[in-house]
């Protein structure tokens, strides 16, 4: 017999199922073991001592799944999306899809074709790091302005627009000044 190709998962049920087929484990503690019920754990125990180890490997292994998408669909839908929506994210592009196309796909499947495709990029890879600006050295060099625009006196009086004047070396307060709105200060 050649080489079996098996998961990490089917090589711990081959051990659990040859130490019950031995007597140093129970059924029920072999079912906990694998997370299967008893009656699941019977039924892979006679395939196992019937076919051998080899009989535990799953047997769709190298086989296209049954729920695949034909390639034609997915290159039609690539190319709509890279043509009509290349700046939509997936969920609206599944949604245009469906609505103008008559395209079903799910918005995760969609998000992973655009992934392959190099039309979208994860949240992680899309982050762009902003550099913060350095301070200035010296005080003065630099003086920010800064409004808000505000009902300061209540109804005592009219709304008005309260400008700081901020030393961008100290952060601090140059100069206050109440004006009727940013743009006509002064």
């Amino acid at each position: 017999m050649g080489w079996v190709l098996m998961s990490e998962r089917e090589l711990n049920r081959i051990e659990v199922l040859s130490q019950l087929s031995q007597g140093r484990m129970t059924a029920t503690t072999a079912a906990n073991v694998l997370g299967l019920s008893r009656r699941q754990v019977h039924r892979l125990l006679k395939k196992f001592q019937t076919d051998g180890p080899a009989a535990i490997r799953h047997e769709a292994r190298g086989r296209a799944s049954n729920n695949r998408i034909d390639p034609a669909i997915r290159e039609f839908a690539v190319t709509l999306v890279r043509e009509n929506y290349i700046d939509f994210g997936p969920t609206f592009a599944a949604d245009k899809l469906e609505e103008d196309h008559g395209l079903k796909v799910s918005r995760e499947t969609l998000r992973k074709w655009m992934q392959d495709a190099g039309i979208w990029h994860s949240r992680k890879k899309r982050r762009t790091f902003h550099q913060p600006r350095l301070r200035r050295e010296c005080v003065g060099e630099l003086i920010q302005i800064d409004g808000s625009d505000h009902h300061w006196f209540e109804d005592r009086g009219p709304s008005c627009t309260l400008l700081v004047f901020i030393d961008d070396a100290t952060s601090t307060l140059m100069h206050l000044e109440f004006a009727k709105s940013e743009v006509n200060a002064g």
